[in-house]
């Protein structure tokens, strides 16, 4: 399996593909939040909060909701790990990053019919609620594996409090670092991250996704669980142009 092609697959490239996996990210947390009866299936952090708090307040049925978020999430990771890790290069978009994230694409189609035959989908205890929070917290689960495999430094489009934390990281050591006196190169310490760039866009892609559901929930809440898997739907079309843009050059 060949490395996602294009040498000119440029940084820019691949980061746009990434912002399209934060906005899908963002989407699920905030669909989890106002329609999953206030369960996050992307962002594992807040979930096992949320936990705890269920737990500690003896809310039993809150907390399976929780507990299935968060198991659902760890067999999404391995599962993204078996498919991505079973060969290649780390660091390389190749095809397996791309069969992780078309198997992500399935559990969010599987997500989006299934949310929009359930009207009774929020009642506690409902069976179709436990399998929509499975579904959205497996895709999740396989999105982040499939982006740990890129290997860019600070960045996780779900785990966005990580991201956040090398962004402001970076920022800090590089304003602290000594100016050089003259027009020489700035020591590699003080030098500006190019990976601090795309930090700051997945957070602010996560929040815009989350921002524009709260709109959508409000107006049109019959899109609103379209956006996750438009967003995974686009990426994988773009990947799929940039496979046979290669191989048209190949040939």
């Amino acid at each position: 399996m060949s490395a996602l092609p294009d040498p000119m697959l440029s940084r820019a490239r691949r980061d746009s593909f990434v912002l399209l996996l934060a906005w899908a990210a963002g989407g699920v947390d905030a669909i989890g939040y106002f329609g999953l009866n206030h369960v996050f299936t992307a962002n594992m952090t807040g979930n096992t909060v949320l936990l705890g708090l269920s737990l500690g307040e003896g809310r039993s049925l809150a907390a399976i909701s929780n507990l299935i978020a968060l198991v659902g999430f760890a067999a999404g990771v391995a599962l993204g790990a078996l498919i991505v890790e079973s060969g290649g290069r780390p660091g390389t978009w190749d095809r397996r990053v791309t069969a992780a994230l078309f198997l992500e694409a399935v559990m969010l189609a599987a997500f989006t019919v299934l949310w929009h035959l359930s009207p009774g989908r929020r009642l506690p205890g409902s069976a179709v609620l436990y399998i929509l929070i499975a579904f959205s917290a497996l895709a999740m689960g396989i999105q982040s594996a499939a982006v740990r495999r890129l290997n860019l430094p600070g960045v996780a489009t779900t785990y966005v409090t990580g991201t956040i934390t090398s962004l402001f990281s970076g920022l800090t050591a590089l304003v602290r670092s000594p100016r050089p006196q003259k027009k020489e190169a700035a020591p590699e310490s003080g030098a500006w991250n190019p990976s601090a760039q795309l930090q700051a866009a997945v957070v602010l892609t996560y929040g815009l996704s989350a921002l524009s559901s709260g709109y959508f929930q409000s107006r049109v809440p019959g899109l609103v669980a379209v956006a996750p898997l438009l967003a995974i739907a686009v990426l994988l079309l773009l990947v799929a142009f940039s496979h046979r843009k290669h191989e048209s050059r190949l040939a």
